[in-house]
């Protein structure tokens, strides 16, 4: 009786441990951080690393909502880390619409009024809405970024100099002129390329002004001694260039963290290319489901 109940007992935890292997096994990750070595890390090493920057881009996949997530995620924990204050901004707000982003958090208008007043990209209220309301609850200031899209098109269609043209109202949206530029550099020699030279360098122009006019105001509205967190795709800050190299243009003893998102069919290890693109890079599994 005894070994037959020995014998029940052993199939029992069998059954249990294959079970169990069965749905690990059949677990997956969505994502997974690495270094700018392509060492696996993790979500903590970033946050106190974050934590001690004076400004972090976050590059973002634009319809992905794990970078989605993470972005609030880190938001949180920095501002729970740190004691030192702190800015949000966003490629996702043009600087023409500064002012009225500026009203909601300061509860000056509803909420209705800002989004009907403000261009918003159409995957706001999945997006990035939670990254503004936690600003709102927590009286953290949020900053429109990114120059009008109307005036990239400027650039598109006449170069940099178009801009001089422009009364000086609305140069203040846009970076000091003139703005510099550099077509050797790999984020702008890689459009002009993809391009096939089409319209010269009109279009890693029009791209530059978006870098430096971000840029400009990540610098402007950081506060002294504190930290920003800045979120843009993440070709804006690949590679320590486009939004970075404005930023160390701007002020050199930047302590500046960088995060780039890309997706793998296999996020085990980190893609050859992706290697040395920013300080912590999230693979993110290439069939997760999208935000639009």
């Amino acid at each position: 009786m005894k070994n037959k109940f020995t014998s029940k007992l052993r199939v029992a935890l069998v059954s249990v441990i294959l079970v169990s292997s069965a749905f690990n096994f059949s677990h997956r990750k969505s994502y997974q951080l690495f270094n700018s070595k392509g060492g696996k890390t993790s979500f903590k090493k970033m946050v106190n690393q974050a934590a001690k920057a004076d400004v972090i881009l976050f590059g973002e996949l634009h319809n992905n909502p794990i970078c989605h997530w993470l972005e609030l995620e880190l938001a949180k924990a920095v501002h729970e880390k740190s004691s030192r204050s702190m800015v949000l901004g966003a490629e996702m707000f043009e600087t023409d619409n500064h002012e009225i982003l500026q009203q909601f958090l300061a509860n000056q208008i509803d909420e209705d009024s800002f989004e009907n007043g403000c261009r918003l990209w159409p995957n706001y209220q999945t997006d990035y809405k939670p990254l503004v309301n936690f600003a709102f609850n927590n009286q953290i200031p949020f900053a429109a970024t990114n120059i009008p899209r109307r005036y990239a098109r400027i650039v598109y269609r006449g170069r940099m100099e178009a801009l001089d043209t422009l009364p000086d109202d609305e140069k203040a949206w846009i970076a000091p002129l003139p703005i510099a530029y550099d077509s050797s550099l790999k984020c702008y020699s890689d459009i002009f390329k993809m391009a096939g030279g089409h319209g010269g360098q009109n279009l890693p122009m029009a791209q530059a002004v978006k870098d430096a006019t971000m840029a400009y105001n990540i610098v402007k509205h950081r506060p002294d001694g504190g930290i920003s967190i800045h979120y843009n795709g993440t070709y804006h800050s690949n590679n320590y260039q486009s939004i970075y190299w404005y930023l160390k243009k701007l002020d050199p003893s930047l302590n500046i963290l960088t995060i780039a998102s890309t997706e793998q069919k296999s996020i085990d290890k980190l893609s050859k290319e992706e290697k040395g693109v920013a300080d912590f890079i999230l693979a993110i599994q290439s069939d997760m489901t999208k935000t639009y």
